[in-house]
């Protein structure tokens, strides 16, 4: 798979990107009420029009690939293939009425993510990949920084306000002593600034495969690591942390895995 081109579904994801940003930015402009979902996550009628809008778009284009969203679609793949989407992600920040949230988008082919799409409308951001051909910010090649030490380090965690399940909670406020700055931008965003070279490392304690799929292979692309805290590296382990290689060992030691 290393090196195959995937230029047909990338363009493709792009398109669909951008008419779904388009059309989260009409609802956003004007504020949306959220209702909640079994999780007690927040969920609104963006969210479901742009899942259905990426989910129309992708059939259409591609018949027999799967569909895999995190608003319920759900269609069996006939060729290995299946787009994963995230129509909004960062609903919180979407309802609240500031520019972080984002549109994540992806191709998994035998089970292997090879084209993955973040879309951040209200940012103007657009960050891209397809396997063996590098990352992209707004059509500029990213990479990730060349800072080795912690202690010239920016850390990023994901949602403090859940990281008490973690094992690794109640050491994480004195581990963070030794880092430059920490930041907590809402996930998407946080793994970008890894990927861009803004930030060296990113730990997020739950996620599922439509909040990581496209995030994993533009990091990945960018030249930074991506694993989960078990030890392992798939988009459906639940949790992750995506850093530059030269942190690697202390991330992996300090999450167990």
């Amino acid at each position: 798979m290393e090196g195959m081109s995937h230029e047909i579904e990338l363009q493709a994801a792009l398109a669909v990107s951008r008419r779904a940003g388009e059309a989260a930015l009409k609802h956003w402009r004007t504020g949306l009420e959220a209702d909640s979902k079994s999780d007690d996550s927040p969920v609104t009628a963006a969210d479901r029009e742009c899942e259905r809008l990426f989910v129309q778009d992708l059939c259409a284009q591609f018949p027999g690939d799967g569909m895999l969203g995190e608003e319920g679609a759900n269609k069996p793949s006939e060729n290995g293939r299946k787009w994963i989407i995230d129509p909004i992600d960062g609903t919180r920040d979407f309802v609240r009425g500031n520019r972080m949230w984002c549109s994540l988008l992806a191709l998994e082919e035998n089970g292997e993510v090879v084209v993955g799409v973040a879309n951040f409308p209200a940012l103007g951001e657009t960050y891209w990949a397809t396997r063996g051909s590098g990352a992209f910010r707004n059509g500029d090649r990213i990479r990730v920084s060349r800072i080795r030490e912690v202690s010239k380090s920016v850390l990023c965690v994901n949602t403090f306000s859940n990281i008490h399940r973690a094992a690794f909670s109640r050491r994480l406020i004195d581990w963070m002593r030794d880092f430059w700055t920490v930041r907590s931008m809402g996930g998407a965003m946080d793994a970008m600034f890894i990927a861009a070279g803004h930030a060296e490392a990113w730990i997020e304690e739950a996620a599922k495969p439509w909040d990581l799929a496209a995030l994993a292979i533009i990091a990945e692309e960018s030249g930074a690591r991506f694993f989960n805290f078990d030890g392992g590296s798939s988009i459906y382990g639940g949790n992750c942390v995506i850093c530059v290689p030269a942190l690697e060992t202390t991330l992996r030691r300090f999450v167990g895995a």
